[in-house]
């Protein structure tokens, strides 16, 4: 699935095609994704100029002259393509913009389109409660005690809800825990401040290194002009059950938390 480094990444390659460009045309291929898509959006978007391209958590938005927002989630297997050979059977949104092609392709089709005004993206409901993105300046250890005060589920866990920090995901909550040398299982709130400002940076670092990198390319995914992300290749945890520790003499496990696997070390995550 797409991370917030993924969507990152979607969002700048399509930047440097669409914004301040016109979009001339728009074919909505099929109904729907994991939703309908937005009544009327060929018509909102069709001859509108696309002012700015930006994301929240994990969902790109794409602005537009008037007034008119696309959201879009990229759910399991979703990507952007920048002028396709041809357009496939799984590209369900088509744009173009001169001669340029930008189609949305989502096999599995958990992805998801809306249309939202400008002024009210703050009130979209999936927006609504988000906790601040994991960026430098947002995050820090007195915001991760405030938000995890009295509770004992696990870190891992609390990671994953988006209300603590907008756009985490399973990939790299389990390489921010590793590199804080925090246990996946430990309860969130009996974390001192001092770990807490450590996974706070590290947790920064993390999200900055994948974007660099152009996230990871796991099953599906790749940036718009078609590029593979390279950070997979820098993993000290995920997906390395039965590798040496990079950093002790422990061996990497895998366990299943909340459905979802983590990767850690038994040894030097306490």
């Amino acid at each position: 699935m797409p991370e917030l480094p993924e969507v990152e990444t979607t969002v700048r390659g399509l930047s440097r095609v669409l914004e301040g460009q016109r979009i001339d045309s728009v074919e909505v291929r099929r109904s729907d994704l994991r939703r309908p898509f937005p009544d009327g959006l060929g018509q909102v978007l069709t001859g509108a100029t696309v002012m700015r391209l930006g994301r929240r958590a994990k969902f790109g938005i794409i602005e537009t002259d008037r007034g008119d927002a696309v959201i879009f989630h990229l759910g399991m297997s979703g990507r952007w393509r920048i002028d396709p050979e041809e357009i496939g059977k799984h590209d369900h949104l088509v744009l173009t913009s001169g001669d340029r092609v930008l189609s949305l392709n989502d096999p599995r089709r958990f992805g998801s389109v809306d249309l939202v005004r400008n002024d009210a993206l703050a009130e979209f409901e999936p927006f609504v409660g988000l906790g601040p993105e994991p960026v430098a300046g947002e995050v820090s250890g007195k915001q991760l005690r405030k938000a995890l005060a009295g509770r004992k589920a696990a870190i891992k866990l609390l990671l994953l809800d988006q209300r603590v920090i907008a756009g985490l995901g399973n990939i790299y909550v389990c390489e921010a825990l590793w590199r804080s040398k925090i246990h996946p299982k430990r309860a969130g709130g009996r974390i001192s401040l001092e770990r807490l400002d450590r996974l706070a940076g590290d947790i920064v670092d993390v999200i900055a290194e994948a974007i660099e990198a152009g996230g990871s390319s796991l099953r599906d995914f790749a940036a718009p002009d078609g590029e593979l992300g390279y950070f997979a290749k820098r993993f000290d945890v995920y997906g390395r059950e039965g590798e040496d520790c990079r950093r002790c003499d422990g061996t990497i496990r895998r366990i299943v938390q909340g459905a979802r696997s983590t990767f850690f070390c038994p040894s030097c995550q306490t």
